[in-house]
């Protein structure tokens, strides 16, 4: 292990910290390592960090006397990913202060050695005593900003500290096994078959969980489309649609194309039109439908401004897979807890509105619209379907009777941990 994989991670989180995704920083880092075990390496120490920012944050504060400047982020975001490395690698003590006072190199700042290198041992020093700081402060403890913790207790009174819990392990590494090609019992064998290890996922018709992940090129059969990354909430969507042979299909908001391909795999004989207005995320949905053998119509446009795009041509189903907090989805990308802020929840919850009243002229009478969010907010979700059907005399919500998740007043929530899925939620509603 050489000391420029902690510089390699320093520069992901510092990045992070400015307000890129990990989607965006830690590819081109990843890039520039060989080793698939320094890979791996520095995408835990980052997305280990991102996950505890909020404890680490308060634990530096305890271990220095003033603050960083605002232009030494980089010397800030070495010495939280030294601290990660004590506190939740398990990385020996010796390489883990040794290594990251000699990736200071890399910073060109020679002055800030000795800085990592005393908070580094006084961290060592002082670990039992921060434990206690830790356990007093709202924010370290729940690794969450306050605001954060704020809103989702008052939204789950009941639920809140398991939700907050469960945004800080890892995901389970899930997949839906491809029906055109057999069920998950058979997709279990056959890994079976390879020294794998899976369980079904509760509440999925064609949901697993693979003990331990792989690669996903090294799943069997994954390049032959047998199977599809995707958790077991977002497999619900497909299925809460009640496709019909040969429907006209609109799956608004696209990227990845995760829930397009499923919604092909239980009714192949469906035309599919797939609208995402980011230019860049309509490779990955082409992508997929070409490893699975599928076809669709792929529109990159907005899709709420159904005037730039669409034919006139009711569709018979419409997914809405609204853009959103992801607040559901945290253990699956932490850096969110970072990128977020409390004022995104309102002009959220004003897009979703926009692009829900503009999609629904194009669902045909009887049709159906099925909402979706990776959120656990109900600004974004049930506070949402009450005011479209409200606003909207001929929107009749279709009750989910099902046993995943919690009723809402409209619609059912999936918060995280359930039954091993992350957070979503959904509501159908039918145009009168």
């Amino acid at each position: 292990m050489t000391s420029n994989l902690r510089l390699l991670a320093a520069h992901v989180i510092n990045a992070v910290t400015d307000g890129q995704s990990l989607a965006d920083c830690l590819p081109p880092q990843l890039a520039k390592i060989k080793d698939h075990r320094d890979k791996a390496f520095v995408q835990a120490l980052s997305y280990g960090v991102c996950r505890f920012y909020p404890r680490l944050d308060v634990i530096l504060s305890h271990l220095m006397t003033k603050p960083m400047k605002a232009k030494d982020s980089d010397v800030h975001a070495l010495m939280m990913a030294g601290i990660y490395q004590l506190m939740d690698m398990h990385t020996p003590e010796h390489a883990a202060v040794s290594e990251t006072v000699n990736a200071v190199e890399g910073l060109k700042k020679p002055w800030a050695r000795g800085l990592v290198n005393a908070v580094l041992r006084e961290y060592l020093r002082q670990k039992d005593k921060l434990q206690q700081v830790i356990d007093a402060d709202e924010e370290a403890a729940y690794a969450h900003p306050l605001w954060w913790i704020a809103a989702v207790r008052k939204a789950w009174p009941e639920q809140w500290q398991e939700v907050l819990h469960a945004n800080n392990i890892h995901p389970p590494f899930s997949l839906r096994v491809n029906q055109q090609h057999g069920d998950a019992a058979d997709y279990i064998k056959l890994l079976n078959d390879h020294d794998l290890a899976a369980s079904l996922i509760q509440n999925t018709r064609q949901g697993i969980i693979l003990d331990k992940p792989i690669p996903a090129e090294q799943l069997p059969g994954f390049s032959e489309g047998k199977v599809t990354v995707q958790d077991g909430a977002a497999q619900l969507a497909a299925n809460l649609m009640q496709l019909e042979k040969g429907q006209n299909i609109l799956d608004a908001c696209a990227a990845p194309g995760g829930k397009l391909t499923h919604i092909l795999e239980i009714e192949p004989t469906v035309n599919v039109t797939a609208v995402e207005k980011d230019e860049s995320r309509i490779k990955s949905i082409s992508e997929n439908l070409q490893r699975l053998n599928q076809q669709a119509e792929l529109i990159c446009a907005d899709a709420g401004n159904i005037s730039s795009w669409w034919n006139g041509k009711p569709f018979d189903r419409i997914l809405l897979d609204a853009p959103c907090s992801a607040s559901g989805v945290i253990r699956r990308h932490p850096d969110i807890k970072l990128l977020r802020q409390s004022a995104d929840i309102r002009s959220l919850a004003s897009e979703q509105t926009r692009i829900l009243d503009g999609l629904w002229e194009a669902l045909a009478l009887n049709g159906l619209l099925v909402y979706a969010t990776c959120s656990v907010f109900p600004e974004e979700n049930s506070n949402i379907i009450e005011k479209f059907l409200s606003t909207h005399p001929d929107a009749k919500e279709e009750i989910i009777d099902s046993d995943w998740g919690v009723k809402c007043k409209h619609g059912r929530q999936i918060l995280p941990g359930m039954d091993n899925m992350d957070g979503f939620y959904y509501a159908i509603i039918r145009k009168a």
